[in-house]
């Protein structure tokens, strides 16, 4: 091997050292805009959510907001030393919410799509879901997935403006669409046998059959979409991306995360607080 000329070697260092201090001081006023050092300086975590997402954002009786999310939201706000301010959000503007700095984090239950990701940043997801169906009791045997619905003759309800509404317009565009404003709304529509099918995401089907559907409806429990659900930023903070990921991490890694899971996604002793 050739050995290198000192000089040159002087040189090379010079020109890295010019060449690199605008792309530091870049990287340094970057991170001075952070959402992180909004949130220290305000000494407030605001977290964006709508109430009534089943179990990851509810209101108890108290008028408290809990749930997995909340769970969540709470722990990442002590990890800030900061405190935690939930900001409840109708959901049809949650994103546009978020773009305009009404809160800090989406913490609401949202699936990643990439239509959602052209305008927001994901962290990385926390729980895979999918859709499912909540099945009217009459239609018990004959329809044994949702590729059976697929036929005019059956009416199916989702919350507008969600992936279970995508979901029917592409996986059962036959069938007979009716929306609603509220799943809670799409799902009696199901029970009280006004419409035959619920398509929603599992975890609030299982928990709408267990607490109202026994004996009147049917729960397919096959998710049949894959639906990573995440908490979203606005775009162009990698350092708050960056700092969300490793608390995510770190919260799966010290027991916490299964501690929330079992909590809200396998027990039931919640359902008491509710309204």
């Amino acid at each position: 091997m050739k050995k290198c000329n000192s000089k040159v070697l002087v040189a090379l260092a010079v020109v890295c050292i010019f060449t690199s201090t605008p792309v530091l001081g870049a990287d340094i006023e970057l991170a001075k805009k952070s959402t992180i050092e909004k949130i220290l300086k305000r000494g407030e975590l605001r977290v964006g959510f709508e109430s009534g997402y089943v179990p990851f954002e509810m209101t108890n009786k108290k008028g408290k907001f809990i749930g997995f999310d909340m769970d969540y939201g709470r722990r990442l706000a002590k990890a800030m030393g900061v405190k935690f301010v939930p900001v409840n959000t109708a959901w049809d503007g949650i994103i546009p919410a978020l773009m305009t700095d009404k809160f800090d984090i989406l913490m609401g239950g949202m699936t990643i799509t990439q239509e959602r990701n052209l305008k927001i940043n994901f962290v990385n997801p926390y729980i895979i879901v999918g859709q499912a169906v909540l099945l009217n009791k009459k239609h018990e045997g004959k329809v044994k997935s949702y590729k059976d619905l697929n036929d005019p003759k059956y009416i199916l309800t989702s919350r507008l403006g969600t992936t279970g509404e995508q979901a029917i317009k592409r996986m059962i565009p036959k069938a007979t669409y009716k929306s609603f404003e509220s799943e809670a709304e799409a799902g009696l529509e199901v029970i009280n046998g006004n419409a035959d099918a619920l398509v929603y995401d599992l975890p609030f089907i299982g928990f709408l059959y267990g607490s109202q559907g026994k004996g009147k409806t049917v729960f397919l429990n096959e998710p049949f979409t894959y639906e990573p659900l995440a908490w979203a930023i606005n775009k162009g903070d990698p350092d708050f991306l960056n700092f969300l990921n490793n608390f995510l991490r770190q919260t799966k890694g010290d027991g916490f995360y299964d501690k929330v899971y079992n909590k809200w996604i396998i027990g039931s002793d919640w359902k008491k607080e509710l309204k």
